[in-house]
């Protein structure tokens, strides 16, 4: 169970507004560019968002270039998983590999910062500010284990690569 804050975005979150392009010098040093996450969408996300909390947001988040920075700021912001109505596909993919869940499920009924509870195996997502139940679809098993492995590279070292059965 994952419990935190919501955090209220709109439609069309591209890379650009989670990991600024001005900001391309940073990429080497990856705390100081996490401390300007999502700052063109909200200048002060990065000064209020704690471990745990959520980015919510409408639909296409993350569109835009491949850049892998953009969830590992996410991520190291201390976002515990993102929820869309949808999600760029580079985007999704790349969260996965680094460990941030994203969830594709319908926002309108969470409000900037509600308290949510989701539990990424059952596929809910528990409103406790409003009283709402919502789901999305359950995460596939080989995906769940690369998320609580903490990344793609931590599952490899883990097990040693994938193994039939495991989609």
């Amino acid at each position: 169970m994952i419990k935190g804050k919501a955090f209220k975005f709109g439609d069309n979150i591209s890379t650009d507004h989670i990991a600024p392009g001005r900001l391309a010098h940073l990429r080497s040093d990856l705390p100081r560019l996490a401390e300007h996450v999502l700052e063109d969408a909200d200048p002060t996300f990065a000064a209020r968002v704690k471990a745990g909390d959520f980015v919510v947001a409408g639909g296409n988040f993350g569109l835009g270039s491949s850049r892998e920075h953009a969830p590992l700021i996410i991520k190291m912001a201390g976002v515990s998983a993102v929820l869309a109505k949808s999600v760029a596909r580079i985007f999704f993919r790349n969260a996965i590999n680094l460990g941030l869940p994203v969830l594709i499920c319908d926002t309108d009924k969470i409000d900037d910062g509600d308290e949510l509870e989701v539990d990424l195996a059952s596929g809910t997502i528990n409103d406790k500010t409003n009283g709402q139940k919502l789901t999305f679809s359950p995460i596939p098993g080989v995906m769940l284990a690369i998320l609580e492995a903490g990344g793609l590279m931590s599952y490899i070292k883990k097990y040693g690569g994938f193994k039939m059965g495991d989609a």
